[in-house]
């Protein structure tokens, strides 16, 4: 990259509209995170009309509430902002030192900033009056991986990196390292903030965890129908013996983690 585009990087990053645009994309993102928390909540309690506990019925029903169009496009631009300013992180932030720490902050960054994209992407498509269905996309990956020769292996990777990547959740939430991304204020404030991050943190580990097994399940069928996300892993719980208590408490753990996506808009260090 050219001293002139690296410079050019490091402002936008740096910028104030990027970094009220990325908090604005943190609370976005708790209000997905608390959607698919009730959504799971009513799942549990046998209600109906709770739609895909996922991102994409999250977004359906910010779709289908009053003003919802217009939160969905702020929640696009929110949203895309953060996942830029993830990217730019990973490449421009020199806060890691150099060798196996430098390569897992380029990775770690530049994972959340693509997936802060594609669920931009997500909620622009809605608010733009269409749909997606994230079941869908992934029982849609999980054939197109199969049917091609090694394609098993393939799905089994990415199981087991999602139940790694669960695993971390777990661990980042029990150990609160989620505070390292803070400035956390003194006093009860701070106290709140911890338990809805340690909270909030497990129960998105647990739940991922079931996507990961999914994908290892489908693999092991040769059956992309078992293969369907979040929405299936949520659901799947409430089949366990007292699973319907499990899923209200992943439910409440979302819930939980979306409130914290709140507070985290506004003291975490960009």
């Amino acid at each position: 990259m050219s001293s002139s585009a690296k410079t050019a990087a490091h402002g936008a990053k740096n910028s104030r509209a990027v970094h009220v645009l990325a908090r604005a994309g943190f609370a976005a993102s708790g209000v997905v995170h608390i959607i698919v928390g009730l959504i799971a909540v009513s799942l549990a309690l046998g209600l109906s009309g709770g739609g895909q506990a996922d991102q994409s019925g999250a977004l359906a029903q910010l779709a289908a509430a009053p003003g919802g169009v217009f939160l969905l496009w702020a929640a696009t631009i929110g949203l895309a902002a953060l996942g830029l300013w993830h990217l730019l992180s990973a490449f421009l932030d020199r806060s890691a030192s150099d060798g196996k720490e430098r390569a897992v902050h380029i990775v770690k960054n530049a994972s959340k900033g693509v997936v802060y994209l594609v669920i931009a992407f997500s909620a622009g498509t809605f608010a733009a009056g269409g749909s997606t269905s994230s079941a869908g996309s992934t029982r849609s990956l999980t054939a197109d991986l199969l049917s091609t020769p090694g394609g098993v292996f393939l799905v089994v990777a990415i199981g087991l990196v999602v139940i790694g990547i669960a695993g971390y959740l777990v661990f980042k939430g029990a150990t609160r390292r989620f505070e390292r991304d803070l400035s956390l204020p003194s006093g009860t404030a701070g106290r709140g903030v911890r338990i809805l991050g340690t909270v909030g943190y497990i129960a998105r580990g647990v739940a991922f965890a079931g996507v990961g097994v999914l994908f290892l399940v489908g693999a092991a069928t040769n059956d992309p129908e078992k293969s369907t996300g979040l929405d299936g892993a949520l659901r799947s719980f409430a089949e366990l013996p007292a699973g319907k208590i499990l899923l209200v408490l992943i439910g409440a753990g979302w819930i939980a983690y979306g409130v914290y996506a709140f507070f985290r808009a506004r003291y975490t260090r960009l």
